[in-house]
């Protein structure tokens, strides 16, 4: 049985799944699908074509699939989808997508800190960690395990790799290479994320091939097809160096260096 306040609105035509509790003044719309063991705190709204799975705790305020703030927007059924175990703090907001059918999507075990902001048709992967203020625009698409520091903003259809982290206060307005670190505004990658790698297991035979990436496209001076060439020629080619070619080689927007 779930625990449901009396203050909470619920519709009628929402599904709550087994053992989750609603507090206070929650608002919850007609066409939201709750797991089991979610727990909404005090004055959430999660309203929309909302899919939320097992397990995930929502603090006071946090506004979940709500109308995306995009302009384009004409209407249609739009969806927010969200996996399992992840936190979304005070004032956290993450709205739905903008063309009819498509959906922002989250995956699990994600951290997201107050007052951070989830644009429409955002792709946010798992074990991602979103702090205080951090803004994602529309179409960004965050790789596993990134981490977006305080107050920082992520222009819309930027691509965030894995294992990346960008530092507090940081203006991001292209693709952000994996394992890599960012910081500055405008941003630049600074270094390999060190500190990252090793929380994540990664092994330091592949940490040093890392090291010799990051020279080769970030600090030779070379041209990106130049420097994909060298890093093929003189690194091995581990995993996670055909990782980081692969994302660099579909950049769209071009990778901040």
């Amino acid at each position: 049985m779930s625990e449901i306040h009396p203050s909470a609105v619920i519709h009628p035509g929402a599904t709550i799944g087994d053992d989750c509790t609603v507090g206070p003044y929650c608002v919850i719309g007609g066409h939201v699908t709750l797991g089991q063991g979610n727990r909404l705190h005090s004055h959430v709204v999660i309203d929309g074509h909302t899919e939320i799975g097992t397990g995930n705790e929502f603090f006071p305020f946090a506004s979940i699939g709500l109308k995306t703030q995009d302009l384009k927007w004409k209407g249609g059924t739009t969806w927010t989808r969200i996996g399992d175990r992840n936190t979304f703090r005070e004032n956290v907001t993450v709205h739905s997508a903008t063309g009819d059918g498509e959906a922002t999507v989250m995956g699990s075990d994600n951290h997201i800190l107050a007052y951070s902001h989830i644009a429409h048709n955002v792709l946010l992967g798992d074990h991602v960690i979103l702090s205080n203020n951090g803004t994602l625009g529309g179409h960004v698409i965050v790789e596993d395990h990134a981490i977006v520091g305080g107050l920082s903003a992520v222009h819309q259809f930027c691509r965030l790799g894995k294992m990346s982290i960008i530092g507090g206060c940081a203006k991001v307005v292209s693709d952000v290479a994996p394992f890599m670190m960012l910081d500055g505004n405008p941003a630049r990658t600074r270094a390999v994320n060190k500190v990252g790698l090793e929380r994540n297991g990664v092994t330091a035979k592949v940490q040093e091939a890392l090291r010799r990436v990051h020279r080769l496209y970030f600090r030779k001076g070379l041209t990106g097809a130049n420097a994909v060439a060298a890093i093929r020629a003189e690194v091995t080619q581990l995993p996670e160096v055909e990782h980081f070619l692969s994302f660099v080689e579909a950049s769209d927007r071009g990778v901040t260096r």
